[in-house]
């Protein structure tokens, strides 16, 4: 099959730790794992940089924060001028049609594809009612997205609120199957689902709380560097800092809920494209646009290097790709190579601004760069596949991290006397790609970092971290 139609599925802070297929002891995801043994599983897929917008304008225009624009999180930036995924498939004859999170501005840019059915988490401040809204209204919910009264950006919990079929989940694959049943049966189909969840708010059905009843939750890894002079690490523990023990065991098994959930909606997807008679001539590709460190190290959510906030799953399957079956490929991918990769087995043009790599050729990294936020909070991340090098200019603070021996990220060995060569190594490559103010760090060819490591008190939070409210009437930050 010259064009198959692709089905590209993604979750938001999913880590790639976070399946059955990767050995984790308590997660429950039969989907998933079934996916990973028909097709192959890229266990060093990275995530750039960690944060939703950034990690979205990779993923759609296969660039890197450094041409795309955005290394922070800029809710109000375009996109900028280069042809997206959406784009290309369209331009080889595809439809294209996307369902749930798009995070782009404005909200309502189709960024390439023919129609997106929108969900952006109630983000009224940027002037847009979305589809998901408009949709709970029609049911009798309108305004009640948020009356469970959990944030988005918080780890505290409760089972949600309103009737199944209006969990955000269970609609975005409703919309989902409703777009693969009117495809146009003479033209290929490009189908985007992008989920909210497992993100926070941590609000997941009764029926997938009650199921992690009494199953061990894991212990967060501790580093043995914790008490690093990193300002960025300080300011992300004070995030973390209220949640008791019983909070986190709670805030981990509604995670783990909300994430079987979309694995089971998964099985809805491929069984609509089996009776649709699509299903054999369908590639299908799962992943993240960033994990959550989940309390690991005492930390919570993303903008680090930490392995369950950067590294992503990434799954790729579909008899198109029969030859691939049952692999777990180790190269080092990031989200830039999905474009590639995709338009690659669909024999598509890939657009000379991509700067990924086609992930089902031999066209292997040596290294990988990433990079997240800007100022006090800005982090450097280099790897090789075997080592990881994380930086933070402020306290000019570099960690070292065996990946094969020490995959959760415990022991730094930045310091060892036989790890110098390494240091120097990926140290030499992360000053190759410093660009902008991050030059400001490096002094004769050495890293020197910002010795203030005590910038401005970020102020009290008196918002409860984004807390929504009451929907209707429609909130006055959006008039």
């Amino acid at each position: 099959m010259t064009h198959p139609n692709v089905l590209l599925i993604t979750a938001d802070h999913w880590a790639a730790s976070m399946m059955g297929c990767a050995g984790h002891p308590a997660l429950m995801t039969p989907t998933l794992d079934h996916l990973a043994q028909t097709g192959t599983r890229f266990t060093q897929c990275y995530s750039t940089c960690p944060v939703c917008i950034p990690a979205r304008r990779s993923l759609m225009t296969g660039a890197f924060p450094r041409t795309h624009g955005d290394r922070v999180y800029t809710d109000r930036l375009p996109m900028p001028n280069i042809k997206t995924l959406a784009q290309s498939f369209r331009d080889a004859g595809y439809q294209a049609y996307a369902v749930g999170k798009l995070h782009v501005y404005p909200q309502r840019d189709r960024i390439g594809f023919d129609d997106v059915i929108l969900s952006e988490e109630a983000r009224y401040n940027l002037g847009v009612t979305d589809d998901y809204e408009i949709w709970l209204g029609e049911q009798g919910y309108l305004g009640k997205e948020y009356t469970h009264g959990m944030s988005n950006n918080q780890y505290y919990t409760r089972p949600w609120h309103l009737p199944e079929e209006a969990h955000h989940t269970a609609w975005a694959t409703a919309q989902m199957i409703k777009m693969i049943k009117r495809k146009d049966p003479t033209r290929p189909g490009f189908f985007y689902l992008s989920y909210v969840h497992p993100h926070p708010p941590l609000v997941p059905l009764q029926a997938y709380w009650d199921m992690y009843e009494g199953v061990e939750i894991p212990p967060s890894p501790m580093g043995d560097w914790l008490d690093d002079r990193a300002a960025m690490l300080r300011r992300y523990r004070q995030l973390a800092a209220p949640y008791r023990p019983h909070d986190i065991r709670r805030a981990k098994r509604a995670f783990f809920a909300l994430c079987t959930h979309i694995d089971h909606q998964i099985r809805l997807l491929v069984g609509t494209l089996r009776e649709e008679g699509l299903l054999n001539d369908t590639i299908i590709a799962f992943t993240a646009d960033h994990g959550d460190t989940l309390f690991d190290h005492g930390l919570v959510a993303k903008r680090t290097f930490y392995r369950n906030a950067t590294n992503v799953p990434l799954i790729l399957t579909g008899r198109p790709l029969e030859q691939h079956a049952g692999t777990a490929d180790n190269r080092i991918a990031c989200l830039e190579d999905i474009m590639p990769t995709l338009l690659g087995v669909c024999g598509i043009p890939v657009p000379a601004t991509v700067e990924g790599r086609d992930l089902l050729t031999g066209n292997r990294r040596d290294m990988l760069y990433g990079e997240v936020c800007e100022g006090a909070v800005a982090t450097r991340m280099v790897t090789d596949g075997r080592y990881k090098l994380i930086y933070y200019p402020y306290g000019n603070i570099l960690q070292l991290f065996d990946l094969q021996q020490d995959p959760d990220d415990i022991h730094n060995l930045a310091s060892s006397a036989g790890m110098r060569a390494v240091v120097e190594r990926l140290t030499a490559f992360l000053l190759s790609n410093l660009y902008g103010d991050d030059v400001q760090w490096v002094k004769q060819g050495k890293l020197v970092g910002v010795m203030d490591a005590n910038p401005a008190n970020p102020g009290i939070d008196y918002g409860l971290n984004n807390q929504r409210g009451g929907h209707w009437p429609t909130p006055s930050a959006s008039r």
